[in-house]
């Protein structure tokens, strides 16, 4: 068997590439803080989460956003937005976050996790695992459904397969993995593109091993995960991560449908680009059919 990067983007993206090569030579190269005063000034332009659900299982409490369709809701997706551990606030996330509950028919619970560098490891992945075993306890309650799907964005990815590696017991149909990081120990040829990176220092910084599948979740057991559906562009500095972790999680005997998008980088899914709506049609395609 012979594969090539080729071999996992779809020919029919070939029609989108020259507006994604205008659009990233518009945008430049965009990289996260790397300071201090640059994060302090990048949190003042977010909006502060307000009207967060707070939620407790296990003695633990964390906060979430809750998203409804007009009826019934046929499935529940639970989404752990990005920002690299110490960025972004879910309320940003609400326009489309509300679109995905109403075309699919499903609701949306996204998790207001702590943040670093005044809440490092563990605190993020703490709260998604206490999100995740209050709707596990609590969906059929809430939603009147036990069908369940997981997902993230960046870091949210990072904290989907952490959480899935705490809950060997999970009952989630299906993950969407969206240009997530995996090894932030910086001893993998992938890990090493991102090692200087100022918000793994902030959240993983005090950790006594970084390859910790808590905090690195390359190196945990990916028996048992559910089917991934992860997404990730040709240009991103995480491509490598994403190659890895689908390559683990297929040796070990587990589903991974892995879309490659020519000629996009970190974040694109959330442009106005026809690169990025094809990517998030088929992520929708993918959550219905987990959810139906």
């Amino acid at each position: 068997m012979r594969l090539e990067l080729n071999s996992f983007i779809d020919p029919d993206l070939a029609q989108h590439v020259e507006e994604a090569r205008s659009e990233n030579a518009r945008r430049g190269v965009r990289r996260g803080p790397a300071g201090p005063e640059e994060l302090r000034e990048l949190r003042a332009a977010f909006t502060p989460s307000e009207n967060s659900t707070p939620v407790e299982s296990g003695g633990r409490r964390a906060h979430v956003r809750i998203f409804r369709p007009e009826g019934p809701p046929r499935g529940v997706y639970l989404h752990f937005p990005g920002g690299g551990f110490y960025l972004g606030a879910p309320v940003q996330d609400d326009e489309r976050h509300q679109r995905l509950a109403d075309a699919l028919g499903i609701a949306v619970v996204s998790v207001d996790y702590r943040l670093a560098p005044e809440h490092p490891w563990p605190a993020a992945p703490d709260d998604a695992e206490t999100a995740a075993r209050w709707l596990i306890e609590h969906a059929e309650e809430q939603f009147g459904t036990a069908k369940l799907a997981i997902g993230g964005f960046s870091a949210g990815s990072t904290l989907a397969v952490t959480t899935l590696l705490r809950l060997r017991d999970h009952p989630f149909t299906g993950a969407v993995l969206q240009a997530g990081t995996y090894d932030l120990s910086g001893q993998t040829p992938a890990g090493r593109l991102i090692a200087g990176e100022y918000f793994i220092e902030l959240y993983a910084g005090q950790a006594p091993d970084r390859t910790n599948p808590d905090i690195s979740p390359v190196y945990g057991d990916q028996r048992g995960l559910p089917p991934l559906l992860v997404v990730v562009g040709a240009l991103d500095v995480v491509l490598e991560d994403n190659l890895a972790m689908a390559a683990r999680v297929l040796a070990a005997g587990g589903e991974v449908d892995l879309r490659i998008y020519p000629e996009s980088q970190h974040g694109f899914t959330n442009r106005r680009t026809e690169m990025a709506q094809e990517a998030r049609l088929h992520i929708e395609r993918w959550l219905a059919e987990r959810l139906s």
